[in-house]
């Protein structure tokens, strides 16, 4: 499974707060605060065994275009997050 085809499975569970990626039995997931037109990303969390293979980054890339899907804007409350958005200018316009 590709970058994009997992960036598209990521989902919003809204009932828990926290966008969602089903990554090799594990869920790594990014919970969320909204605030009128914008969604605060405070935390990412990608289980142990699972980290350093991309995974985080397509579920934050997933979580962009659901916001921006949304037309809402994002505020990085995480480090992740906050270093994923410098690194790619495409999702500039959400931060304005």
């Amino acid at each position: 499974m590709n970058g994009t085809t997992i960036a598209a499975s990521v989902r919003d569970n809204r009932a828990q707060n926290r966008f969602e990626l089903d990554a090799h039995g594990e869920i790594a997931f990014a919970n969320y605060r909204r605030a009128g037109g914008r969604v605060v990303i405070t935390h990412t969390e990608t289980p142990p065994p699972l980290r350093g293979r991309g995974i985080a980054s397509n579920l934050v890339r997933g979580a962009l275009d659901l916001i921006r899907a949304e037309g809402l804007k994002v505020t990085a409350g995480c480090g992740f997050v906050a270093d994923y958005l410098d690194a790619h200018p495409e999702y500039a316009d959400l931060t304005r």
